[in-house]
């Protein structure tokens, strides 16, 4: 012990480390019991270890380390998780919200500094770009939420890179002015370097990333690869003379198709921002804050409360105007407001950047561009705006999410109200994809409803069944554990496949079955041939059979054939939500092969879910051929199929196999058996479905079907 230095501040790494890992556990704990927001709670608890507190740790350089890494984590989450589809359609919005938002802050910002504070007019302008920035700090609740595609959020995301870049230019000008280099140069510089930098960012990595992705599929190379990419990102938009946050959101940008929201690997990203660098980032902020320059001086309080009630105010405009634009609630209303109002990284680095500018004026005298009461007033400004854009921005959230879980739930009867997906695993080297369809096609409400089975034969021993299951079903378990999802293992001992799988679901109420393919084995016509006839025929819930050639997040098209007749199967609204899921997590475009009467139904259904979707007329069966001049590497395909004696079944499904494994044997592909069955109390189960006289089908005819297949109760 007497070898110890526990001399403060703390110099030991691992005692400094231990400390800030029991500040990220416990401060929000025992703050959040004062109801102080956890986001507070750590910038509090920075202040409070900090050189400006109890003096326990100096902002060294390892704080300020893992802080960058945080705050480029929180653009980088934020560019991942938006809805790119919903970013371009808002597109005007985000720089119409970006551009008025700049421009009302840095202009009061300009007026404040000048007739309130009596500053220069130089000095003015960089307190204006003060006013115009603004730190996503409240992102994290954002995403913790589920939230991260209102339209809401987009709008407002959009809107903060316009800003954060507009005012970083402005700093620019001001330092260029200040130290004489703003020459036509400077300009022609900066433009090249920043197209190269966004055509590099968004069209290169993307292909760079899908490469990785097909190829290597072990989860600690792929976190590191991404995270390699978006500090890549950031120090790629340094050297084009902008700040390395807005290379980390274009880096999140490129990214965001490859990284679906329901893989492990968007789990794990998640989950180390949000344990171990955002809240080092917002520790580092809270060591800046200095309470005691509150008491130095009426300058310090003056130039505080002037700057902190101005932005606010301007903030707040920007967020009022928003609303009553573009017809947002008041909730929408205050979490723009929560998430543009927050002033912290951005402000504290043009503060210490004017600080640091010493300028001569006319009489010969040297004085800082920002004085000593700005640099101190600025500070307090960031911890009051911080804890007002959480307070604010994070009631906004949940009222949010609270109204969006209330339009999710279903109605009661129209569809299952447990979605539980089964997967038969065989294949070892099948599992973790199986895995990532179940998720993918599940709803996000949905996370302990998977089931892996494996089915033994009678014959094999009990130790060696037992060996063979234990390997697959832990694979299982283990995949969907990192996304987050709870998954049954079961094990059947059975001498059919058919009756094992049948037993399960109707024992658990299975409403979807996975089929799985090797990618290197062919789709045999003995695969459908007696074993799956006798497993479609026992199972009649939505049934997936899928061939996994590479993995769902590096997809660009989801190519669909829709068979004649398909829209009046009873399941015809099951798998089509599974479908909806599908393109919503992967981020694929899908192309829909289908009767001219089919695409009027899915064009009114999609509009709003899938809004760029692709329509094609699809003359019939022989058009399969014709697919194969136009599907793509990185194509899925998908085909609805019908069990026989069904009104969608066609003679020439049964020629399917044949043409998967001769034409597509290089692409993923899924085919889907829908639920099927003549209609309640007039037809039973083993007889042929008649067409129905109508195309949609009313309320309680669905519900009849679905309490006959599922057992569902009124």
């Amino acid at each position: 012990m007497s070898l110890l230095d526990l001399s403060l501040p703390l110099k030991n790494p691992v005692l400094q480390f231990s400390l800030i890992l029991f500040i990220i556990l416990f401060a929000p704990l025992l703050l959040g019991r004062l109801k102080i927001p956890s986001l507070i709670s750590l910038i509090i608890a920075g202040a409070v270890i900090g050189p400006h507190g109890l003096n326990l740790m100096l902002r060294d350089s390892s704080i300020i380390l893992f802080g960058t890494v945080g705050l480029l984590y929180i653009m980088f989450l934020a560019g991942l998780e938006i809805d790119v589809a919903d970013f371009r359609k808002n597109s005007t919005k985000s720089i119409l919200f970006g551009l008025y938002t700049f421009f009302i802050s840095i202009v009061l910002g300009i007026v404040v500094a000048l007739y309130i504070l009596q500053f220069s007019l130089l000095s003015s302008i960089l307190i204006g770009s003060i006013f115009a920035s603004h730190t996503l700090i409240i992102y994290p609740v954002v995403s913790k939420l589920g939230i991260a595609k209102n339209k809401a959020v987009n709008v407002a995301i959009g809107g903060t890179i316009i800003t954060d870049t507009l005012a970083l230019l402005v700093l620019a000008v001001v330092v260029g002015i200040s130290s004489g280099e703003l020459t036509s140069g400077f300009w022609i510089r900066l433009v090249i370097g920043i197209t190269l930098f966004g055509l590099v960012v968004l069209l290169v990595f993307p292909v760079i990333a899908r490469w990785f992705f097909k190829r290597f599929d072990d989860s600690v190379l792929q976190y590191l690869f991404v995270l390699a990419m978006v500090f890549f990102s950031g120090f790629l938009a340094e050297a084009a003379g902008v700040e390395a946050i807005i290379g980390a959101f274009l880096g999140g940008l490129a990214l965001n198709r490859l990284i679906p929201r329901t893989s492990p690997l968007m789990n794990r990203i998640k989950f180390v921002g949000n344990a171990i660098f955002i809240p080092f980032f917002l520790i580092g902020v809270g060591m800046l804050i200095n309470i005691q320059a509150f008491f130095k001086g009426y300058e310090t309080i003056k130039v505080a409360l002037v700057i902190t009630l101005a932005a606010t105010f301007a903030k707040y405009l920007s967020a009022w105007i928003t609303q009553k634009l573009f017809g947002f609630s008041l909730d929408q209303r205050r979490l723009i407001f929560g998430l543009i109002s927050a002033h912290a990284a951005l402000a504290l680095a043009t503060v210490l950047i004017g600080y640091n500018i010493i300028i001569t004026t006319s009489n010969g005298a040297h004085i800082r561009l920002l004085d000593e009461s700005v640099l101190n007033g600025t500070i307090l400004f960031i911890l009051v705006t911080c804890t007002l854009a959480t307070v604010v921005g994070e009631k906004g959230a949940h009222n949010i999410a609270l109204a969006e879980t209330a339009e999710d739930v279903p109605v009661p009867g129209l569809l299952p109200i447990d979605e539980r997906i089964l997967i038969h695993t065989d294949e070892i080297s099948t599992v973790d994809e199986l895995v990532n369809l179940s998720v993918t096609v599940t709803s996000d409400k949905t996370r302990r409803g998977i089931y892996a089975m494996h089915v033994a034969d009678n014959s094999m021993p009990d130790e060696m069944a037992e060996k063979n299951a234990g390997k697959l079903l832990e694979k299982a378990a283990v995949a969907a554990s990192s996304t987050d999802n709870e998954l049954m293992g079961l094990l059947r001992y059975d001498s059919d496949v058919a009756n094992g799988i049948a037993s399960v679901i109707r024992e658990q109420k299975i409403t979807d079955l996975i089929l799985g393919i090797h990618h290197k084995s062919p789709l045999t016509e003995g695969f459908l041939g007696s074993s799956s006839e006798k497993i479609l025929g026992r199972c009649n819930v939505t049934t997936f059979i899928y061939k996994p050639a590479q993995p769902l997040a590096t997809i660009r098209r989801t190519i669909m054939v829709i068979p004649d007749g398909a829209e009046n199967e009873i399941g015809f609204m099951l798998w089509r939500q599974r479908l909806t899921n599908i393109i919503k997590n992967t981020g694929s475009k899908l192309v829909v092969y289908a009767s001219k009467h089919m695409i009027s139904l899915l064009t009114e259904v999609y509009a709003g879910s899938i809004p760029d979707a692709e329509y094609k007329v699809f003359g019939g069966w022989d058009d399969v051929l014709f697919l194969s001049s136009e599907i793509k590497n990185d194509d899925n395909l998908i085909i609805v199929m019908s069990r026989k004696h069904h009104h969608s079944y066609h003679p020439k499904m049964a020629r399917v196999p044949a043409y998967l494994n001769r034409y597509f044997h290089k692409n993923s592909y899924i085919l889907i058996y829908p639920v099927q069955t003549g209609i309640p109390d007039e037809t039973s189960e083993d007889t042929p479905a008649q067409p129905l006289k109508k195309t949609m089908f009313s309320l309680e005819m669905v519900r009849k079907m679905l309490q006959k297949v599922y057992n569902i109760k009124k």
